[in-house]
């Protein structure tokens, strides 16, 4: 399989203190964890931070659900506890997967490759909507004005 750490064994509590940490030393000042579901599972990381004196909130979600069907399509004989194995799996190498994206566009921003809101643009978070950016143009089939490249 050529999915980046589908084999990590990293617990997902690991990946989320080093994505915290990352987005400390970024400047972030206000990070929480949106849990949804029975059992409460950790879904996504909300974060603020200051760009250009502007307060922004941002959300960046695990999609656990989606790596598990992934995992899950290559099981050829199943047991009774594969597919616990397969979940726990899944959420492992969506948190990381997370983890490893932080870092990297963190790092971009340190070396002056991109800007933080540039970076992170997809995620902005619009809290009286519960909708990232991303979210919000994909519900309007992504029409949105911007020149088609005719002068």
């Amino acid at each position: 399989m050529s999915i980046k750490n589908y084999t990590s064994q990293i617990p997902v509590e690991r990946s989320v203190t080093l994505i915290e940490h990352r987005l400390v030393g970024a400047g972030a000042s206000h990070i929480a964890k949106v849990y949804e579901g029975e059992p409460r599972r950790l879904k996504a990381i909300s974060f603020q931070i200051t760009v250009n004196n502007i307060s922004m909130i941002y959300k960046l979600p695990a999609k656990e659900e989606a790596v598990f069907k992934v995992l899950w399509a290559e099981v050829r004989k199943p047991r009774p506890e594969t597919k616990k194995n397969i979940l726990e799996q899944a959420q492992r190498t969506a948190w990381k997967i997370v983890a490893d994206l932080v870092d990297i566009q963190i790092s971009l921003v340190k070396l002056g490759q991109a800007e933080f809101a540039e970076i992170f643009l997809p995620y902005t978070y619009d809290p009286a909507s519960d909708k990232t950016l991303f979210q919000k143009l994909k519900e309007v089939n992504f029409q949105f004005q911007l020149s088609e490249g005719k002068k």
